[in-house]
């Protein structure tokens, strides 16, 4: 009897270990048991890339694990966020989200993914204001002051983005949309080179970071007349906001998060998150976020969800009310 019962349990332990041998890393709670790649879809050095390789530090050394990250560009972020989208749902593969990914969407009808069908929220991380800047040649002082030179001379004023359907693109689609005006969209592969040129005289407008605009604020050469949000930003606290400025309701925010294929299970997700707002608690983190002119965002993946929502079905509300038509 002894030997018999031996047998029957070293067969069912047999069983146990080749079942749990077969299962997927997360079922065994072993998540990541190898490197995680955050792609980021913008060239390095961007204020996006310096995002994702913080949170890649960052993750590693709360999970334990290896986090790296790689750069895949194009398409105003369109390439990289697609391969995401076309990657195993394991959690192995995670896309750092910014404004474009739902701008771009909402906008280029090549963009090749949904944001709201295509991927799996993990989980915000910070958001930020953009700020509208010209030059003090152009003697404009005021966002009253550019509309009111907008409607007297429609089409004169030129506006430079870092490229058509990014939000520095369709923050001034909202502003022509709210105010009625026309001003001349001209679309840059950056908004350092069209701050260059708004400085030299071809352009005299630009929405950028206040991060990336801030060293020529202060020295002078760039003006800045309002932050694109309801609220004034901790690090310019002598610019006026949006609804200061006079336009209530008008609230852009750049943004950062996390998202993992559709179908990644629900195990990983939660696992993610957790490490996830740990990270934006963190005391180090949070004095990047104030040297980016962000603020922490921790949350949910289903807050994440509404946001996206939201932010994605504003934009496209703009894209129609202006007859946007970008290829």
């Amino acid at each position: 009897m002894r030997s018999k019962f031996f047998s029957r349990r070293t067969a069912l332990a047999a069983l146990v270990v080749g079942v749990s041998s077969a299962l997927p890393a997360w079922a065994q709670g072993g998540f990541p048991d190898r490197p995680v790649k955050i792609v980021v879809p913008f060239a390095p050095g961007a204020g996006t890339d310096a995002m994702g390789r913080l949170m890649a530090q960052k993750l590693g050394e709360v999970m334990g694990g290896s986090f790296v990250v790689e750069n895949r560009t194009g398409a105003s972020g369109a390439i990289g966020t697609q391969y995401v989208a076309q990657q195993p749902a394991d959690g192995y593969t995670l896309l750092l989200v910014a404004s474009p990914f739902t701008t771009v969407a909402a906008s280029l009808p090549t963009a090749g993914y949904d944001p709201l069908k295509s991927f799996t929220p993990v989980g915000m991380i910070a958001s930020g204001p953009l700020v509208w800047a010209t030059t003090p040649q152009t003697g404009i002082q005021s966002m009253q002051d550019l509309v009111a030179k907008a409607k007297a001379q429609p089409g004169a004023l030129n506006y430079g983005s870092a490229g058509a359907g990014g939000v520095n693109h369709l923050v001034l689609e909202l502003l022509k949309a709210r105010t009625g005006t026309f001003i001349t969209h001209i679309p840059y592969r950056g908004v350092a080179p069209a701050t260059m040129d708004m400085i030299s005289g071809q352009v005299q407008l630009v929405t950028g970071t206040i991060p990336a605009l801030l060293p020529m604020i202060k020295d002078g050469r760039v003006k800045p007349l309002a932050v694109t949000s309801a609220k004034r930003s901790s690090v310019m606290p002598d610019v006026p906001s949006m609804t200061e400025a006079g336009f209530k309701g008008f609230d852009v925010q750049n943004f950062f998060a996390l998202a993992a294929p559709a179908g990644t299970p629900a195990a990983v997700i939660e696992k993610l998150n957790t490490a996830l707002n740990k990270v934006v608690a963190l005391h180090e983190v949070q004095a990047r976020f104030k040297v980016d002119a962000v603020d922490a965002m921790p949350g949910t993946p289903a807050a994440q969800t509404r946001f996206i929502e939201a932010d994605y079905q504003a934009w496209r509300d703009v894209v129609r009310s202006q007859n946007l038509k970008i290829e």
